[in-house]
């Protein structure tokens, strides 16, 4: 493919020779013979710097946001969103041929996605997935190291999802996506707000900040599907034209309302109601936030068109998510399970869900990240403090900085309450602790991790599976 080929849409008048093209990068340890390399900016690197040596590996066009005086450069004023269109050109443009959904939200984006992934398919529609679990291409799998990947894998995704024969692709978008324009270009058939609580201000500064990157997923969205029991709910539709929907568990004003809702063990039960439907709901995945997010999946689908009855049918044969309540299989009297909760929403959510339904005590072991937005530390403490009987703080995945300065950060919101605490900075020793002190009827919580298999120190990233770690402890291979 030559450049003007992948230029293609963009208004560039400068000179270049019109050169074959083999990648797309904005990577400069990925820089190759033939590629177009993309000046970007980032908070660490930004990648004018590197654009010198870039060329002189092989590149064959520069693209800055400023004249660095090379050869065959061209001069944008984003970077960054020029990089999504050209990858998409790279790639022949395959989301035009595939009808988007994006969902965005501090929580519960993961379920959503899957959920409407896996309707979509009972319904005979083949869809492709991208989140933070896995990527899908239909059936095949691929793995995922971010919520929504950067440009070029992106485009690469869609491609290979148009091979598969997928019509649907339902993915979800991260506010930093957003914010990186990773997603520029890109039309949802639909886009999902499930909700907004403090999470990555280390990236966007400050709340006000974070809220706009969600905003920017309806602005290029035809139908908006927002909960309305969310207080941001309408900031979200601020730069958007496309068509509103909302639904909510509290607000008889929404359009679409949950009622006579039903928590068990296992599983949970309401009617969905809207203008000229009632229905009942039953999906298979436990907690409360399970109403928000299939309500979420079942709207967007009754509003693109799928029949009310066969969408609910559909969603009641989807099943658990890995790594969100999940429950881990053990020979006991008491209860494991596993939730990707990290942020002070998602805790409260999964421990107050848990609490509806628990028989005896819930012990909670959790930790926060390193690098991380540190001001929700205290307020994680004070909420897991609030919520359960035990706690057992330890570290999730403290990456450069010091574990038992994060455990700090976090004991200092817990200061003033009478809840039973266990410190013990290694994590299997703290999953070691929980499962000591749990008896029958109980329900240890190992919150933070979830579908993630790794742990991330400061000496680099190693395996950790807290299926295996659980199962190791109560087999006695494994020893603390």
């Amino acid at each position: 493919m030559k450049i003007s080929e992948i230029l293609n849409g963009l208004k560039i008048y400068d000179v270049y020779d019109d050169a074959e093209v083999s990648y797309v990068t904005a990577d400069s340890r990925k820089v190759c013979k033939g590629c177009i390399f993309v000046c970007v900016k980032g908070n660490k690197f930004d990648g004018h710097d590197f654009a010198a040596k870039a060329q002189k590996d092989g590149a064959v066009l520069i693209v800055a946001e400023r004249d660095l005086g090379l050869k065959n450069q061209i001069t944008v004023s984003n970077t960054r969103a020029v990089l999504s269109l050209l990858c998409a050109n790279f790639f022949g443009n395959p989301a035009k041929h595939l009808k988007l959904i994006g969902v965005t939200g501090t929580n519960g984006k993961t379920t959503t996605a899957f959920l409407i992934k896996n309707s979509l398919e009972k319904m005979g529609v083949k869809t492709g997935l991208i989140g933070t679990v896995k990527n899908m291409a239909g059936d095949k799998e691929y793995p995922a190291s971010l919520t929504t990947p950067e440009s070029f894998e992106l485009h690469e995704l869609f491609s290979d999802m148009v091979k598969e024969g997928c019509e649907y692709c339902v993915m979800e978008v991260s506010s930093q996506a957003l914010a990186q324009e990773r997603t520029a270009g890109l039309h949802f058939e639909a886009g999902i707000f499930t909700n907004l609580t403090q999470d990555h201000l280390d990236y966007h500064g400050t709340f006000e900040n974070y809220a706009y990157a969600k905003s920017k997923l309806f602005a290029s969205s035809s139908l908006c599907v927002l909960n309305l029991d969310d207080e941001h709910a309408m900031s979200m539709m601020r730069d958007s034209d496309g068509r509103m929907v909302t639904y909510s568990a509290n607000r008889d004003e929404a359009d679409y309302t949950a009622k006579y809702i039903r928590y068990k063990n296992d599983s949970i039960e309401y009617e969905l109601v809207t203008l000229g439907y009632v229905e009942r709901v039953r999906v298979g995945i436990p907690g409360e936030f399970t109403v928000y997010n299939s309500m979420a999946a079942a709207v967007t689908l009754i509003e693109l068109g799928f029949g009310f009855s066969k969408v609910l049918y559909a969603l009641s044969l989807s099943e658990g998510i890995k790594g969100r309540i999940e429950v881990v299989p053990t020979d006991t009297d008491y209860t494991v399970i596993i939730d990707y909760a990290h942020s002070p929403d998602g805790l409260e959510n999964i421990i107050s869900s848990l609490r509806k339904t628990a028989k005896g005590r819930i012990i909670t072991v959790f930790g926060c990240g390193g690098d991380r937005d540190r001001t929700k530390r205290p307020i994680m403490g004070a909420i897991a403090a609030d919520l359960s009987d035990v706690i057992v703080v330890t570290s999730d995945n403290p990456r450069s900085e010091d574990p038992e300065e994060i455990i700090k950060d976090i004991l200092a919101g817990i200061k003033n309450t009478k809840v039973k605490k266990i410190v013990k900075t290694d994590r299997t020793q703290a999953i070691a602790a929980a499962l000591n002190e749990a008896v029958k009827d109980d329900t240890v919580l190992l919150a933070g991790k979830g579908h993630e298999t790794y742990q991330i120190l400061n000496t680099g990233k190693i395996h950790y599976d807290e299926r295996e770690i659980v199962r190791g402890l109560l087999d006695g291979t494994i020893k603390v």
